[in-house]
């Protein structure tokens, strides 16, 4: 394995589960969309890239759809965590919440691992830009949701976000404010490098 995004990815997740720690049964979704993006946008891809092309690998079992599959995968782990049952589940159950944040890191990896796959060539390499522009569109959804609610999905009362008081209105439009800028940007900041590296000249064109 890459030792230095292996120990980017645990250093990351390990800040994801200190603020879960810290956050967990406040009813914060601010708390839980900090916890999900650190998860899937950073732990997510360091750890996919120090995986990469071992025996940890996932790709190799994946056909020239595994970008969009893995994506589709991403999308029902995200919603049905989203529910606002399953978030009252995740907030009060331990077991379920270890499930929940096990479901997003482990699809992140496969989304970004499927996505970036080492030597990806031609369809491949398109559907894992195709991939990632679901996922943030998708992830756009969600917060735009979360964020022009008419009335909170998640509870009544005020909340806690670490040490913070705030209406569940606000938390709520907040969290989905955190979803659209980090969530939504990062997925869409992937497809663009995956894009530009399709464009870029080969060595034999700069020969020409």
């Amino acid at each position: 394995m890459k030792t230095a995004p292996l120990t980017a990815g645990i250093t990351a997740l390990l800040l994801a589960l200190v603020l879960l720690a810290l956050s967990w049964n406040s009813g914060s979704l601010v708390a839980h969309m900090i916890v999900h993006m650190t998860t899937v946008t950073i732990a997510a891809p360091f750890l996919a890239v120090a995986i990469r092309a071992t025996r940890f690998d996932p790709t190799p079992h994946l056909g020239r759809s595994g970008p969009i599959l893995a994506s589709l995968i991403e999308l029902v782990v995200v919603w049905v965590w989203h529910v606002p049952a399953m978030r009252k589940l995740a907030e009060t159950g331990a077991d379920a919440m270890i499930a929940e944040q096990a479901s997003f890191l482990l699809a992140g990896i496969l989304l970004w691992a499927a996505c970036f796959r080492l030597q990806a060539e031609g369809p491949r390499r398109l559907a894992g830009i195709v991939g990632l522009l679901f996922t943030s569109i998708h992830m756009t959804l969600l917060g735009v949701l979360l964020t022009l609610a008419p009335r909170p999905l998640y509870g009544a009362g005020d909340v806690i976000c670490l040490g913070i008081m705030l209406s569940r209105e606000a938390d709520q439009q907040l969290g989905g404010v955190i979803m659209l800028m980090v969530g939504a940007a990062a997925y869409l900041l992937g497809a663009v490098i995956l894009l530009a590296d399709i464009l870029k000249p080969t060595s034999s064109e700069h020969c020409r």
